[in-house]
């Protein structure tokens, strides 16, 4: 029996021994000894773009989709007179006013960030249309310029091969045609990509 457990331990420890992490080391009776450790640290790839509410949460999925409205039911006299809107309101999963400038933000590590922007030609309200070319957007900061609609891109200024950028893109309604009763809606969907 004792024979047997011997057996069974010595078999245990043979198995186990590649397994046991061991560092270096080095026995002198002179001189200096020395052991070596090697150190390593791992950073994953990491691209993050968040536009409007999503922008608070960083390196995290949102999924609240911010909508942007002008409303002109106050004033509707100024409609198609270029006339700018009443602050335009902001809302995602709750109603939020303000101005039309949505926080944004870009994080990359892995070469240049492209942002790109695609969208229908025109907003629409059944049948009724306003052209996209009504809207423009700008940004509170170069480093992160805001893509024109359809199809602009935007360069986020990078530092060596990380790109870690915020700004507010500010949306603007040229409001310079007089299109039919409704309410117009369209979405601009912003693209980061990374090498």
């Amino acid at each position: 029996m004792k024979k047997a457990l011997l057996l069974k331990t010595t078999l245990a420890l043979a198995l186990a021994t590649p397994l046991l992490a061991s560092a270096e080391s080095q026995l002198v009776t002179t001189g200096s000894a020395t052991a070596n450790l090697d150190l390593r640290v791992v950073i994953p790839r990491v691209l993050f773009l968040g536009v409007g509410t999503g922008s608070g949460t960083p390196l995290a999925t949102n999924a609240a989709i911010d909508t942007l409205t002008f409303d002109y039911t106050t004033n509707p006299l100024d409609v198609g007179a270029g006339a700018a809107a009443p602050a335009a309101s902001i809302t995602s999963t709750g109603p939020t006013t303000g101005t039309a400038s949505i926080p944004v933000r870009v994080f990359g590590n892995n070469g240049q960030v492209t942002i790109t922007a695609t969208n229908p030609l025109v907003l629409t309200s059944g049948s009724d249309t306003i052209p996209f070319t009504e809207l423009t957007v700008s940004s509170s900061n170069g480093a992160l310029a805001a893509p024109a609609f359809s199809g602009g891109t935007s360069l986020p200024t990078l530092a060596g091969r990380v790109t870690n950028q915020t700004a507010n893109w500010t949306y603007a309604y040229a409001n310079s045609t007089t299109p039919a009763f409704g309410t117009y809606v369209g979405r601009v969907t912003y693209t980061a990509t990374m090498p």
